[in-house]
């Protein structure tokens, strides 16, 4: 099969898999263009995926904004703040771009790519961000919002993905008794440098209540604190 017939291929695979079929296909395979790979191969100016990242980012907080409005109505402005953008954040985006194996996808230079590009969460979250320009672009709003509800906040609506676990469980701790410290322990770290896993757990005092996995030790900790959380519900039934 010749690249562009490759080429064509994927983005048939991946419209299929987002439920969205372009008018104009260029434009998703602009989105999926990074500017290592639009550098390597001498396209012009603007034929990467930055300018559609920057129209989807937009498209992304609107939505975001309307969703956590509607659907937290007790909560202040500052917390409406607070969630929104702990939904449209890195660890968040790149986790749903992974669901999608977005990353299969990426046109990436060759240095970037034999780094661990593929699987970086900065490029993963920005090539989400530029496919949800790219439909905005090709589709209009309607079709937009639909893939943001779809990829992103309906599938991680009951995970706590929108709330920062550590902090959460930091209150839930502090609520029960102040005295009461938390401490997170690296119990493991794996693989090469460039697709490392973290393996950490999260004890209060001395006794351990969550254990967490994650591409880097924040989000170890964070899938660790959100272990914990779910624990305490059932054990002090705060939540």
């Amino acid at each position: 099969m010749n690249s562009g017939k490759k080429r064509n291929a994927m983005l048939l695979e991946l419209e299929e898999k987002i439920g969205y079929q372009f008018s104009d296909p260029s434009i998703l395979f602009n989105a999926l263009t990074h500017s290592s790979y639009a550098n390597e191969m001498g396209l012009r100016k603007g034929k990467n995926n930055e300018r559609l990242e920057y129209l989807g980012d937009a498209v992304l907080e609107l939505v975001t904004s309307e969703y956590v409005y509607n659907e937290y109505e007790d909560l202040s402005e500052g917390d409406l703040t607070k969630l929104r953008a702990s939904i449209v954040c890195e660890p968040t985006l790149s986790t749903c771009a992974r669901d999608l194996d977005i990353g299969k996808y990426i046109y990436l230079g060759k240095g970037e790519d034999s780094s661990g590009g593929r699987d970086r969460d900065s490029i993963l979250s920005n090539t989400l961000e530029a496919i949800i320009g790219s439909i905005y672009l090709d589709g209009g709003f309607t079709n937009a919002k639909e893939f943001v509800h779809k990829f992103i906040l309906d599938i991680h609506k009951n995970k706590d993905l929108f709330f920062d676990s550590k902090t959460i469980l930091q209150e839930i701790v502090q609520d029960k008794d102040n005295n009461q410290k938390i401490h997170y322990k690296l119990i493991s770290e794996e693989g090469p440098d460039h697709n490392k896993t973290f393996t950490t757990s999260v004890c209060i005092g001395s006794e351990e209540i969550g254990i967490g996995v994650g591409r880097t030790k924040k989000a170890a900790e964070q899938a660790a604190a959100y272990e914990a959380i779910q624990l305490l519900r059932i054990k002090w039934k705060k939540l």
